[in-house]
């Protein structure tokens, strides 16, 4: 097995992080993308906690703005939330005034979710600042990158292209 380049998180060699090497897992997409999402996720986070809303929560509160009437099991699918955690969050959702639950007349197994006015505004306020917040976060990528990542990003999760 070749060596492996630790990673340099800064060119102060006197810092203990840019010294810390993971040896082959620094190769790892798997674990470069947890590293990434973690400090995009850092990096914008603080648009979301002026607003008293979690990150997970705001995702599904857009999903709900863009698609009315969607299944919250539609949702927790493409999220990859177990369905019992999403039951939690939408009732969180629902008991802070930004949700309403329809059991639709054709489906009684089903629940269709919506926006109240407290949620649209929530999420119209929200969106361009979170947009704004993403690409401050990746502004050391040119926008072809940006566009490119984005791109195998949607591919690997399955998504279709843009």
């Amino acid at each position: 097995m070749s060596a492996v380049e630790p990673i340099r998180a800064d060119p102060d060699q006197r810092d203990p992080k840019a010294r810390l090497s993971f040896g082959p897992i620094e190769h790892s997409i798997g674990f470069l993308l947890r590293i990434a999402q973690l400090t995009i996720f850092e990096r914008t986070f603080a648009e979301l906690q002026r607003r008293d809303v979690r990150f997970g929560e705001f995702t599904i509160l857009l999903a709900i703005h863009e698609n009315p009437g969607v299944r919250q099991g539609v949702i927790a699918d493409v999220l990859k939330i177990k369905w019992s955690n999403m039951t939690k969050l939408v009732r969180s959702l629902e008991e802070r005034g930004l949700v309403e639950r329809f059991v639709p007349p054709h489906d009684r197994r089903s629940v269709e979710l919506r926006l109240t006015r407290a949620g649209r505004g929530l999420v119209e306020a929200g969106a361009p600042l979170m947009q704004e917040a993403d690409r401050r976060s990746l502004s050391m990528l040119s926008e072809a990158e940006r566009a490119q990542l984005l791109t195998l990003l949607r591919k690997v999760s399955g998504w279709p292209p843009l």
